[in-house]
């Protein structure tokens, strides 16, 4: 009768990313998984007690056997699954049935350490290498964790607290990390509590990341939801995210070596979102952007109490570019500045970063934004020997409050606004011909092309 039950399980819930790409205008397709698995099987105690990663990975280990029979399901059933960091394999959904709660160790021990990533060339706090995640994908193809509201909780507090005495050994882990993959589907879950970030898709194809709830308390220093980083063909939508700071947040890696690495964030597609971001900003472009953002749209996104609603940073040495990104049908309400775009923002790995590298940030579409309760419109700072440029504003209304005597500032920034109040600065108030026409561009996604 258990294993029947299992079977249905992995029948009825193992979904993968379509052929098509994985984007938003095509759900995930049920594909069932042959065999399945209970961690109790392993060994596991769900006690919130026993730890649990030995059983973990001999399971995982098992899987891997059917990877060429049509893959397999582990099961994880209600209980507190305490554990350390373990890797996944290819052609495996890790399910984690209602009331299943995986529970990352406080002991660092139980976390390995691994290299930096190439693209970051150090770890992203403690130069050398940094702390593997919970939960860990590497070289994968089709792989999905998904399961019926489960929770993969990071118990985070003990890795804020290293992380504001600066007594971290190296930079904290994240609780899901998939790395250099495709066909990768994260869904129906709630995540709480990461040490640094929740989902981290990274040198990654055919991303989709949906209907999952992702949260932090406000004071947890530099947590953010969701990074696509150097990614490509990525949907994420349908999502509740409330981080201290960042909720959605685009990178493609680090001053030299984000460039010298050369991967972009591309084709991403993100609606239906709800955000919030304490601290920093709902959804974030960089400002760790060298390999480049592009061709990403938003859509049907409400930001709400959040330091900054939508905000483009970089800064010099980041070399790389944010170009052809659209943002539509987005409502703020209780937000510090609803949109920006700054030119010195974040650090550098080392002193071997080039300051003449620097970045690009142009053809930037908003449009049908509402907002009440805002203390700043907008705030765009550009770099003077590398201005941003056609930034593009269409029906925006925001209700600002009194806290501010300014509602806009710019400087180094050009494009054009049609229907905006407050009434924008005048480098994006005054277009020329040139200006207001680049605003009408074609933005590619999975095939698909939006006229703006």
């Amino acid at each position: 009768m258990f294993v029947a039950l299992l079977l249905l399980v992995a029948l009825s819930n193992a979904v993968r990313v379509s052929g098509d790409g994985g984007q938003c205008g095509s759900n995930p397709t049920l594909d069932p998984r042959p065999h399945s698995v209970s961690i109790l099987e392993f060994g596991a105690v769900g006690d919130g007690r026993t730890l649990n990663t030995i059983a973990f990975q001999n399971a995982i280990f098992y899987l891997k056997s059917f990877a060429d029979k049509g893959g397999a399901q582990l099961y994880v059933p209600p209980g507190k699954w305490l554990t350390g960091s373990f890797n996944l394999t290819s052609h495996l959904t890790l399910f984690l049935e209602k009331g299943a709660v995986i529970i990352g160790s406080q002991d660092p021990s139980h976390w390995d350490v691994v290299e930096p990533l190439p693209s970051y060339g150090r770890g992203l706090e403690v130069p050398g290498g940094r702390y593997q995640s919970l939960i860990n994908g590497y070289m994968l193809h089709d792989v999905v964790v998904t399961g019926n509201n489960g929770t993969i909780d990071g118990m985070g507090v003990v890795w804020w607290e290293w992380y504001s005495s600066h007594s971290l050994n190296h930079s904290r882990p994240h609780l899901v990390e998939i790395v250099a993959s495709d066909n990768v589907v994260v869904s129906n879950l709630t995540f709480l509590n990461a040490p640094a970030y929740s989902i981290h898709p990274v040198y990654c194809s055919h991303v989709h990341i949906q209907n999952v709830s992702i949260s932090a308390p406000p004071e947890s220093p530099y947590t953010v939801g969701i990074v696509p980083d150097s990614s490509e063909y990525v949907c994420i939508e349908d999502c509740i995210v409330g981080m201290g700071f960042d909720a959605i947040s685009l990178k493609s890696g680090w001053d030299e070596y984000g460039i010298a690495y050369g991967r972009p964030t591309e084709n991403v597609h993100i609606r239906r979102v709800h955000l919030h971001a304490f601290s920093g900003s709902a959804l974030a472009f960089g400002s760790d952007m060298s390999g480049g953002i592009s061709n990403v749209v938003v859509e049907h996104a409400h930001v709400m109490k959040s330091n900054s609603g939508i905000e483009f940073r970089t800064t010099r040495g980041r070399g790389g570019y944010m170009k052809d990104i659209v943002i539509s049908d987005i409502e703020m309400e209780n937000v510090h500045t609803a949109i920006a775009a700054t030119g010195n923002c974040g650090s550098h790995p080392d002193d071997n970063f080039d300051p003449n590298a620097l970045p690009l940030l142009h053809h930037i579409t908003l449009r049908d934004v509402t907002g009440t309760n805002i203390t700043i419109a907008g705030n765009f700072t550009g770099i003077e020997e590398s201005p941003f440029t056609n930034i593009c504003l269409s029906n925006i209304t925001l209700s600002t409050n009194s806290v501010s005597p300014m509602t806009w500032e710019c400087s180094n920034v050009s494009g054009f606004s049609d229907s905006v109040l407050p009434e924008p600065c005048p480098e994006l108030g005054n277009p020329s011909y040139d200006s207001s026409s680049s605003c009408f561009y074609l933005v590619s996604i999975s095939g698909k092309t939006a006229v703006q």
